[in-house]
């Protein structure tokens, strides 16, 4: 549909370049419509609005009465199809020699009367916001997690935990168990905050919500150490995405043994082999194409002032070569963790 003002200002300009001397169908197709359409507009020199949205129609023949929609919503609301979608709740009914309506008049009613979008004791999604945490230096924000590493017999599983630096990326502590389970956990965090000199400095450490990060134990052990819990929102994987996208690094690297670890020193022995290999030799995008040690550390600035040198040198000594100015070698000043629209357009 056009509006009305749209309408007018297209046919001005209609109007216009006939009086210049354009034919009719040469001015309509210059502003995109047809000669047909700009005739119905007007109707006695005046140009008239869309009435399609006003207009009068006649109510379909085979549209249920008021009497059958209630039966509709009546058995939707029954006790025993309380929890369960059109889907399961016509075919019950049609058991039963009862037809009321289709699925999707089913749901069509539903829908209208807002008691589709969460029917049945299922927990809903949350809409909360997620939390947010933005680290401006390494040891500010840590994300954390457990995953399985499969073994070569069926049903069992070695477990990584695993704590990675929100800022640099870098792995600051991990460990390979046999077992999930608190204390197991809560060593490892505090090992990781007196290796990299934390006492008395501020933390936050975020994880999902599993049984282990919301454990007493765990959560206990962060509070004598001063360390701020953050958890993600009930059900939403993404509020953790950085540990998750490090996971998921790690299992589809080619060398990672697709029949399973053998026994737990495999399984120890491929990762610190990974994890050295990620820490000090892998050059992570996000964070300027420099490894998570020499962000951690603070030695990127050098290595990317280094290498921006390096291509203003070639670029010097091959100015034809170079149409515009040298890549812009750089590294994020902050990072933000589950950021709001307002951080996404700044970043």
């Amino acid at each position: 549909m056009t509006a009305l003002l749209e309408r007018q200002g297209l046919v001005e300009m209609v109007k216009t370049a006939q009086a210049s001397g354009a034919r009719l169908h040469s001015a309509c197709a210059e502003v995109g419509v047809s000669v047909r359409t700009y005739q119905r507009w007007i109707d006695d020199g005046e140009v008239q609005a869309d009435g399609r949205p006003g207009a009068v129609r006649a109510q379909p023949s085979n549209k249920l009465s008021g009497d059958e929609q209630r039966a509709v919503l009546d058995a939707c609301m029954q006790p025993r199809f309380a929890d369960l979608p059109p889907t399961q709740i016509v075919p019950a009914l049609a058991d039963e020699g009862t037809y009321l309506a289709s699925e999707s008049t089913f749901y069509r009613l539903l829908h209208a009367h807002g008691a589709q979008q969460h029917r049945g004791r299922a927990r809903q999604r949350s809409h909360k916001p997620a939390p947010m945490h933005v680290a401006h230096a390494p040891n500010e924000v840590w994300c954390w997690d457990v995953t399985y590493l499969p073994s070569q017999v069926r049903g069992l599983f070695f477990y990584l935990y695993a704590v990675i630096d929100l800022y640099s990326r870098k792995l600051v502590a991990w460990e390979v168990h046999a077992s999930e389970n608190a204390d197991l956990a809560a060593e490892l965090v505090e090992r990781a905050r007196w290796r990299e000199k934390l006492a008395g400095k501020p933390l936050v450490l975020h994880a999902d919500n599993g049984a282990v990060q919301r454990s007493h134990t765990l959560r206990a052990k962060l509070q004598d150490l001063g360390i701020a819990p953050s958890y993600s929102r009930p059900g939403v994987s993404d509020d953790n995405a950085f540990i998750e996208s490090w996971f998921r690094t790690l299992k589809y690297m080619p060398t990672f043994p697709s029949t399973g670890f053998g026994e737990l020193d495999q399984a120890r022995n491929w990762c610190r082999t990974f994890i050295d290999w990620y820490n000090g030799e892998h050059r992570h995008r996000e964070i300027g194409f420099v490894t998570p040690n020499q962000r951690h550390s603070g030695q990127s600035k050098a290595v990317l002032r280094q290498r921006r040198a390096v291509y203003q040198a070639a670029r010097e000594a091959n100015p034809s070569r170079w149409s515009r100015e040298i890549r812009r070698w750089s590294e994020p000043d902050h990072v933000c963790l589950n950021p709001r629209d307002k951080e996404r357009q700044a970043a």
